[in-house]
């Protein structure tokens, strides 16, 4: 909270603030997880660390004053809800395909009382075409959704020309990467960076993909679910 504040009037209250929401939320994220399957992380220093400081890593590599930002997958709010407990002046949408996670986002987002966070019901491949959200983003992340060439399908089209897509990531085989730079190029995509996660307690190779929206990504992204996952993006056809 002190890095993150540094810079803030009022850093200490700011930062009291946001640390009493983090508690909150830790709180209801435990009692809603004995009866709605929300993460297998129960410990709750390990909810602190793996949870929530794994999210706003995602800061020490974007961090602009004003953002509109998309978390694909959000599940119980990662990365995209601890994101808005410390920059809320940023326009956060969670988008989430089951309601029994949904439930738990929009009671913990009235519990916390936040202020512009959207919470939207509903599958990446098939907003993915919705010109509400095509291209309406300045920021894209996703955590723990799918392999990496799914993944960048399922972001792609919700960035904006110059916007970034940012995931964290752990464990891709080179195989993989390799597929995931094909598929980007389909897909109008750069990869920028790969940065190594050094905070406190993470210290397990995670590291962040930075990929910058250089070409509007191509109309017939995101196909269907069903040909997503059969032939996903940067798939090396005939041995080639």
């Amino acid at each position: 909270m002190e890095q993150l504040y540094a810079q803030a009037p009022e850093a200490a209250a700011q930062a009291a603030q946001a640390l009493a929401r983090f508690l909150r939320y830790r709180e209801e994220l435990l009692r809603w997880n004995e009866r709605v399957n929300l993460t297998a992380i129960v410990d709750p220093e390990e909810v602190l660390t793996r949870h929530f400081l794994d999210s706003l890593a995602i800061l020490t590599a974007v961090d602009p004053p004003s953002c509109r930002l998309l978390d694909i997958g959000s599940g119980a709010g990662f990365p995209g809800l601890p994101i808005k407990i410390v920059r809320p002046a940023w326009a956060v949408t969670l988008l989430e395909a089951t309601a029994r996670k949904v439930a738990f986002l929009r009671h913990v987002c009235q519990v916390l009382e936040l202020e512009g966070i959207t919470i939207v019901h509903g599958r990446a491949e098939l907003l993915g075409r919705d010109p509400t959200y095509r291209g309406a983003f300045d920021l894209v992340t996703a955590r723990a959704v799918a392999a990496l060439p799914v993944v960048l399908e399922y972001a792609a089209p919700y960035c904006r020309m110059g916007g970034t897509i940012v995931l964290p990531r752990k464990g891709d085989s080179p195989e993989e990467m390799a597929q995931g730079l094909r598929a980007a190029e389909q897909l109008g995509l750069t990869l920028e960076a790969q940065l190594a996660v050094t905070l406190p307690g993470l210290d397990d190779g995670r590291y962040l993909l930075l990929w910058r929206q250089h070409q509007p990504c191509p109309l017939h992204f995101p196909r269907n679910n069903a040909a997503i996952l059969k032939r996903p993006a940067g798939e090396r056809l005939g041995g080639y």
